[in-house]
């Protein structure tokens, strides 16, 4: 109503009851009327109702707002708390304190359990442990009208009733007669996880809130009882209030309502809780793939998604029907979707063929929405019109035990005995990821012929060309490539790939495999390490960097400058990279290098010997030490800012001393390292004034 009228015309106060439930709807409906009394109503009066509101939090957010209390017409219901016992499964321990207190009070009562599953088989439990005068009755929504009134009205006359329910009996129904309330102090709530773009179910223990509401359906009608199944210190270490939906749900029907609001930035309304940005970005990258958006606004598929008002993979489903029968099978399809079947059965082909009254009437309301009328539901079309809305469920089988990969990369799972699992091919509209597997259950599935599906919906598949670094074989080999998201349809060989093609394969190949599979030679390395000393020791110059990260990142504008002509692995792994890097520097900074952090030092007696870089230590010059008589100090590169590191040598080229500063040297331990060499060389000259003596090659004493 409000995104058809934001004015609300003829509407002076919109109360908004149970607030403490805090659903997501509830948060929506708060923010966007706040809105409307901001921009468009200041005369708009909003009235938010509950028995255990949150009013810190909401005084927080309208501090103008006065506070009415009101006690209303209440019995005294007695709270008692009893732990559960360890040593009996759960449905068992809760029937038995069930049965316990039917047979000590009179009434009927309302028993909270967390889900179906605990509802049916508390309920096999509870049937052997009480009296031929109670009624056993489930409630829970997936139920039909029938079963759900049944549950609801008073028991006949002469006999109790024990109703089964799950939270939805907290405050949205008015169950007759109950006097008597066994709180299990469980709820299974749904956690969305943004990074698979699925919704987990979780047991959680209730809020302080919750217990007050449930206890509270005691004492409707007369004084009543609520046995809570906890310790009550545990109920006291409960938290105070449910965690508001918008904190763990899926927020792509939010974010769809949003911006057909005009809403295009979330923060900019007023929220008791901010929706979380990684679900708020996995809500748009839904709507991307789905079509619904035009940059930051909809597109005209996405108002017409919008308007229908579904949630937005059923609304993409329906707005892409576009004929009378394609609406009625898709119509079909959101009511199943919407309210899936129990049971177990996972084949949607067999499910699609049910007449159902429930799913008849939800489709006629859906073709009314679409504006169709005389339209067929056809199961020839179903493949077509879930690949609209689920085309990253679409998955393909691995191996032979039911499991299958998804076309958004994740893994799925059917029972191994289903006989869906003898199909290539399936589209999974219904997942449910569990917390045992890192594979999500498929709850509802249908096979289909992949070709077929591609020539009905070609927008599906995307082909590419492909050239692959074969390690094995040492070669090159080109692809053609069609795929569904992550999933390979085809692939075949391409003849003749350009060079364009092998070099970005080759390029694509060293980034997987690292920099090592290229001949660094030493004379690659030392330039290398040049580089990196330079960019440490002279900062002030725009040094590239040459790390890992930076040159595999940057392969394009050092390496495939050198690679013309290059057409295999060979060629490639014989280039020459010290080349290669030189060639990649501008003019000034190589004559920078080679002046500052030269390769070759020319020591007294003429010889050039290779300076030797490190990433970690000092530069490092060997040198017989009788070369480097004369020389009175210790060399310096940089520009006067590093030392070298000395490693002088005897004649033998074996160490003597290494040191970074001769001088002290010469003048100090020099000594007994001349004594010694005397003794082990006497035929080689070891002056007493080393840095003033005449530098030496000669292996013999001058005459």
């Amino acid at each position: 109503m409000i995104q058809r009228d934001p004015e609300l015309t003829g509407v002076g106060l919109v109360i908004l009851d149970e607030f403490h439930e805090r659903s997501l709807q509830a948060d929506l409906a708060l923010a966007l009327l706040l809105d409307v009394q901001q921009g468009l109503r200041d005369d708009l009066k909003l009235l938010i109702m509950s028995a255990t509101l949150d009013n810190d939090r909401l005084q927080r957010l309208l501090p103008e707002a006065p506070v009415v209390v009101s006690e209303g017409r209440a019995y005294p219901v007695e709270r008692r708390f009893s732990p559960l016992s360890a040593h009996q499964r759960f449905d068992e321990a809760v029937a038995v304190a069930a049965a316990e207190l039917l047979r000590h009070e009179q009434g009927s009562m309302l028993l909270f359990l967390p889900g179906v599953g605990e509802i049916q088989r508390v309920l096999e439990q509870l049937t052997e442990r009480v009296a031929e005068d109670v009624i056993i009755c489930p409630l829970y929504g997936a139920l039909p009208l029938s079963e759900q009134r049944k549950a609801i009205l008073p028991a006949p006359a002469g006999k109790r009733k024990v109703v089964l329910a799950t939270n939805i009996a907290e405050t949205s129904l008015t169950i007759e007669g109950i006097r008597l309330v066994v709180d299990s102090a469980q709820e299974r709530v749904a956690r969305f996880d943004p990074r698979t773009g699925l919704t987990r179910l979780v047991t959680q223990r209730i809020s302080q809130a919750s217990m007050t509401q449930r206890a509270g359906r005691a004492g409707r009608l007369s004084p009543g009882i609520c046995l809570h199944l906890l310790g009550k210190e545990q109920a006291e270490r409960a938290a105070a209030q449910s965690e508001p939906e918008i904190l763990h749900s899926d927020l792509s029907a939010l974010l769809l309502e949003l911006l057909q609001w005009g809403c295009h930035v979330p923060a900019a309304l007023a929220w008791l809780d901010q929706p979380p940005a990684v679900n708020l970005a996995a809500a748009r990258r839904l709507l991307e793939a789905l079509s619904a958006l035009d940059g930051e606004r909809l597109s005209a598929f996405g108002r017409k998604m919008a308007a229908l008002g579904n949630e937005p993979r059923l609304a993409a489903m329906l707005a892409a029907a576009q004929t009378d029968d394609e609406a009625a099978t898709a119509a079909k399809l959101a009511a199943i979707l919407e309210e899936p079947p129990r049971g177990g059965l996972v084949d949607l082909g067999a499910v699609f063929s049910r007449q159902q009254a429930n799913w008849q009437q939800r489709a006629q309301q859906l073709m009314k929405r679409l504006a169709r009328r005389g339209g067929q539901p056809d199961a020839g079309l179903m493949a077509g019109l879930l690949a609209s809305a689920f085309a990253d469920r679409i998955a393909r089988r691995r191996g032979q035990e039911g499991r299958y990969q998804l076309a958004n990369g994740m893994g799925g799972m059917l029972d191994a005995d289903d006989a869906l699992g003898r199909h290539e091919w399936l589209i999974a509209p219904l997942l449910l990821q569990g917390s045992a597997s890192p594979d999500a259950r498929m709850l509802l599935a249908l096979p289909v012929e992949i070709g077929e599906l591609i020539a009905a919906r070609p927008e599906l598949a995307k082909s590419s060309d492909t050239v692959e670094w074969d390690e094995a074989q040492g070669t090159l080999k080109a692809w053609r490539r069609t795929v569904i998201g992550q999933l390979v349809i085809k692939t075949q060989p391409l003849a003749k790939p350009s060079e364009a093609e092998l070099h970005q394969a080759m390029l694509n190949g060293i980034r997987e495999k690292g920099l090592g599979v290229l001949n660094w030679t030493p004379e690659a390395e030392q330039l290398r390490l040049r580089l990196h000393c330079a960019a440490q020791w002279l900062p002030e110059e725009a040094w590239p960097a040459v790390d890992d990260a930076s040159l595999l990142a940057s392969l394009e504008t050092w390496l495939l400058p050198q690679m013309n002509g290059v057409h295999s692995l060979r060629a490639l792994k014989a280039l020459d990279l010290r080349q290669a890097l030189q060639d990649w520097l501008p003019w000034p900074l190589r004559q920078k290098l080679d002046r500052e952090l030269p390769t070759h030092y020319t020591v007294p007696t003429g010889s050039r010997l290779a300076i030797r870089y490190h990433a970690e230590n000092p530069p490092a010059l060997a040198v017989r030490m009788q070369e480097m008589f004369g020389e009175a100090t210790t060399p310096v590169i940089a520009e006067g800012r590093v030392p070298l590191v000395l490693e002088l040598l005897s004649p033998a080229q074996r160490p003597l001393q290494i040191t970074r500063d001769l001088s002290a040297f010469w003048q100090g331990s020099y000594r007994e390292v001349q004594k010694e060499m005397k003794g082990r060389y006497p035929k080689h000259v070891w002056p007493d004034d080393p840095a003033n003596a005449a530098p030496t090659r000669r292996s013999k004493k001058y005459s």
